[in-house]
């Protein structure tokens, strides 16, 4: 008599269930992981331009006046840099402007290509804000919590 060999491996049903698990994870994994890396560039725009704030303080008690566009070179910003632009412009009441970071168009999250992001200072007490004025902001759901 012939003993019956074990059957082994796994059937197509159970490699169709495990890619399909596989599927319905990616589906909604991928879009998170997404987002999350959005939300991280805009908090590093954010940290950026909030470096530069005391260099425009210091620029305006000097002055008098919020630095006008083309004086970041004058204040040590650079213009460019990898995730976007950096660029000023001055309000009409004295000390009041924004500081605008624009993404750039290619080596950003898709969410947020082209999006401006603001940081505005108002001349009457010096106080910052984010600024959701720009043309093409940045959505809501990707502003860090102390900007919203």
């Amino acid at each position: 008599m012939k003993k019956r060999q074990g059957q082994k491996g796994f059937t197509l049903i159970e490699l169709m269930i495990v890619v399909a698990v596989i599927g319905v994870l990616s589906a909604i994994a991928m879009p998170q992981y997404q987002k999350y890396v959005a939300k991280a560039e805009v908090a590093s725009a954010l940290a950026t331009l909030t470096g530069i704030k005391t260099n425009v303080e210091a620029y305006s008690v000097e002055n008098g006046v919020f630095p006008a566009a083309g004086k970041e070179g004058e204040l040590g910003v650079p213009t460019s840099i990898p995730g976007g632009t950096i660029a000023f412009a001055a309000s009409a009441s004295a000390g009041s402007g924004t500081i605008t970071y624009t993404f750039k168009a290619s080596g950003v999250s898709s969410l947020i290509t082209g999006k401006k992001f603001q940081l505005a200072r108002t001349g009457t007490d010096g106080s910052w804000a984010c600024d959701g004025s720009a043309t093409t902001p940045v959505t809501d759901d990707l502003l860090p919590k102390n900007c919203k």
